[in-house]
């Protein structure tokens, strides 16, 4: 098949100051290849960081598939771009990012979720809450503000729940003292917010916890509650995302508890 002219064929985003070039999966429908752009770094990026993100950006374009782009498409909706990676690729993309770019600071770490999330690809935001999850030690309670964004972005299950049940929760249960009453002070806000998304993951954070027969269960039945009142009249279905994030959590914990499954009351 003849490739159509790639100067036409190219998406571009921009955000603080930094063109991201992204590769529509238009392009890998018509058989093109992949033209490198220049796309330079805003004055006092951190090298290692922009170095990191390019690599990673890169990786997941070469594992792009225009079919599997168009099936994400059709599942997911048109509200971001998808390169047609597996989460295989994205997963296997953040392990080599970090060997080759090893030693990456606390801050680097949460910039360089902050640049890979910043650009509306799945992929790119998939690869920011693996990359969260690897490197899980190095985050604080103060990185939560960050993740609230990011949930208030994602609005789907497949980013919203790996992020809080793989970054926010496991984060929260290793906080003590104060660290942790202000971080469970968070999760609070965040089951009476407004944005179902936000209720969903406060909700869905302490699922690994509470599966292993630990976690803060007083702490779910309390958010739960928070979140049930939280403009009831709006909600007409049966079912909502933050309503599945309590049946999720509720079958989990009945797997080694299933007498605080028969005591919860809605």
């Amino acid at each position: 098949m003849r490739p159509f002219p790639r100067t036409d064929l190219r998406e571009h985003f921009y955000d603080g100051g930094r063109k991201h070039c992204v590769t529509p999966s238009s392009l890998m429908r018509t058989g093109a290849r992949r033209r490198e752009l220049d796309c330079p770094a805003p004055g006092g990026k951190n090298e290692r960081v922009s170095a990191a993100g390019e690599f990673v950006d890169d990786t997941l374009q070469r594992e792009a598939s225009w079919y599997r782009a168009e099936e994400m498409r059709h599942r997911f909706g048109s509200g971001m771009q998808y390169y047609g990676a597996s989460v295989g690729a994205v997963r296997g993309t953040v392990r080599d990012a970090l060997r080759r770019h090893s030693g990456l600071t606390h801050d680097e770490i949460t910039a360089l979720s902050s640049e890979l999330w910043e650009v509306p690809v799945y992929e790119r935001r998939l690869a920011a809450v693996v990359l969260l999850q690897s490197k899980l030690e190095l985050l604080t309670n103060s990185d939560l503000t960050r993740m609230e964004g990011f949930v208030r972005d994602a609005r789907m299950p497949t980013l919203v729940d790996p992020l809080a049940v793989d970054v926010v929760g496991p984060l929260v249960e290793r906080l003590g003292g104060q660290s942790r009453v202000r971080a469970d002070a968070v999760l609070d806000r965040w089951a009476g917010d407004p944005d179902v998304w936000l209720r969903r993951a406060s909700l869905m954070a302490p699922l690994r916890a509470l599966r292993s027969g630990d976690g803060d269960w007083d702490g779910f039945v309390r958010r739960a509650r928070i979140a049930a009142d939280v403009l009831p009249a709006i909600t007409t279905a049966d079912s909502s995302p933050d309503q599945e994030a309590v049946d999720a959590v509720l079958e989990a914990v009945a797997e080694r508890r299933p007498e605080l499954r028969l005591s919860f009351r809605r």
